[in-house]
């Protein structure tokens, strides 16, 4: 155990996010006081060209420090976020079911993150997307079958972690049998002990057996378990993940400013507890002053004091952050890496494009496209995904509810995402037909039911390859752009 006092260890543990793409002054002094991690978010990585110096500046503050990011491929992507990511996402690649396809992506994520100079990819999703009105794993899960979303996490995480990228999968214990977004809520999964082994925990146990250097978790309630606390405060759900699935490498909490964590307590006393419970990274979520750190770094300080948590249980977790940011095992590969994502892109871009294409599944037969107009329906992603590229660039975005008649008739192409969860696009859809017109929907979210008889794409979630075998489709169909 290290010498360090309270106040160094609570530093060590922490993996906030300030604002902006530059290093502001106060985080630097907050990464040479020790501060353990940086997470990268949204408005730190703007169009990806000014990573790399970025996280040169954060390990130059701090060589030990853990940079981390979102990159799940498929609808969740940072580097890639102005254009959408350059790999298939998890459902598609669980509906091929091709492992070592889905290792391959999973290495080209790793390489693009290594040239970026990232430590830790907060991915893959090892959730079993069982719900199908999931309104936030969806199309970030593998699927809705366990065996196989099992053995995709493994494969997904072997190809990550041989770029040198750690990997955290998440969200423990499960997260895909939820009604409700944890970002804005506290999801409850209400399943029995046996149902939870053999369906939510089958995948990270394949992750721990694979070798993942984290796993997080998630802020939901599992009342067979524990019926008051949400997983990332409860002592008993990650002693699951410990005792059970014997997992010894970090444990990282997620994002704790959101509802599900720290609404009715504040980011402060999450921390704590999730600290308490045997969390050992915590991660606080984007665009957050330096202030802030400063309290939540006081208020880990006067938990030891008081006695609520224990110095050794705080040691503890700064030690396995420490060996998960030692520069000789972390992801930190700079120009070479570089070079290999752009030969490799270039190697397996007609094979990830196909890949993509076999993953699409056409219901109906497709009408003559020929001047068909795209129209996009406007849903707002939830906050996981982001406000991100999707579907094809469309000629007209309308509101699902808003006026139709507008559109006239002939075949237009109606894009939606997760349209089964929300009803108003059926009626939408059914105001298009009896205007005359033949819409054919291409759904870019979880293919759930569809709406009459109209023809639908599912393509299982959007990326750039995924983009292209639509359109490659559509153009077979007649559709002349």
């Amino acid at each position: 155990m290290s010498s360090a006092s309270a106040e160094d260890l609570a530093l060590q543990v922490l993996m906030p996010s300030f604002e902006g793409p530059d290093l502001p002054d106060d985080w630097a002094d907050l990464l040479r006081a020790g501060l353990g991690g940086i997470c990268l978010f949204g408005s730190n990585i703007g169009d990806g060209s000014g990573v790399p110096a970025l996280t040169a500046a954060i390990h130059a503050a701090n060589p030990a420090c853990v940079i981390t990011t979102d990159e799940e491929g498929g609808d969740v992507t940072r580097l890639h976020a102005l254009t959408g990511s350059p790999v298939p996402g998890p459902a598609a690649l669980g509906a091929l079911h091709d492992l070592t396809l889905t290792r391959t992506v999973g290495g080209l994520v790793g390489a693009d993150l290594a040239a970026a100079g990232i430590d830790l990819d907060l991915g893959p999703v090892a959730d079993v997307n069982s719900n199908p009105d999931n309104p936030v794993i969806g199309t970030r899960s593998f699927g809705s079958d366990p065996g196989i979303a099992a053995e995709h996490v493994a494969a997904w995480v072997r190809g990550l972690q041989e770029t040198g990228v750690a990997a955290c999968v998440k969200h423990f214990p499960g997260h895909g049998d939820t009604g409700e977004d944890s970002h804005l809520a506290l999801p409850v999964l209400d399943v029995p002990l046996t149902t939870l082994r053999e369906r939510e925990l089958l995948p990270f146990a394949a992750a721990v057996a694979a070798g993942t250097r984290a796993v997080m978790t998630s802020h939901i309630v599992v009342p067979a378990l524990d019926p008051e606390l949400p997983a990332t405060l409860s002592p008993v759900v990650l002693g699951l993940l410990r005792d059970e699935l014997g997992f010894d490498g970090v444990i990282v909490s997620d994002a704790l400013d959101m509802a599900g964590a720290s609404a009715s307590r504040g980011i402060p006393e999450a921390a704590v507890l999730s600290l308490a419970a045997g969390a050992d990274f915590l991660c606080v979520g984007p665009d957050k002053p330096a202030s802030l750190v400063r309290e939540i770094q006081a208020a880990i300080v006067d938990a030891v004091d008081g006695g609520r948590l224990a110095f050794a249980r705080l040691e503890e977790a700064a030690a396995r952050v420490a060996a998960l940011g030692s520069p000789d095992v972390a992801g930190r590969a700079g120009a070479d890496s570089g070079g290999r994502v752009a030969s490799a892109s270039e190697r397996i871009e007609t094979a990830l494009r196909d890949a993509a294409a076999q993953a699409l599944v056409v219901e109906g037969e497709l009408p003559d496209l020929a001047g068909a107009m795209i129209v996009s329906v406007d849903s707002r992603a939830n906050i996981a995904v982001g406000d991100v590229p999707w579907g094809l660039p469309p000629d007209l975005v309308v509101q699902a509810g808003g006026t139709v008649s507008v559109l006239g008739s002939g075949p237009l192409i109606v894009q939606v995402r997760d349209a089964h969860r929300r009803p108003e696009v059926g009626v939408l859809l059914g105001r298009l037909a009896d205007l005359g017109a033949t819409p054919v929907v291409i759904e870019w979210g979880w293919p759930g039911p569809g709406y009459g008889s109209f023809a639908r794409i599912c393509t299982r979630g959007y990326s750039r390859p995924g983009a292209e075998a639509v359109t490659e489709l559509l153009r077979k169909a007649g559709w002349d752009r």
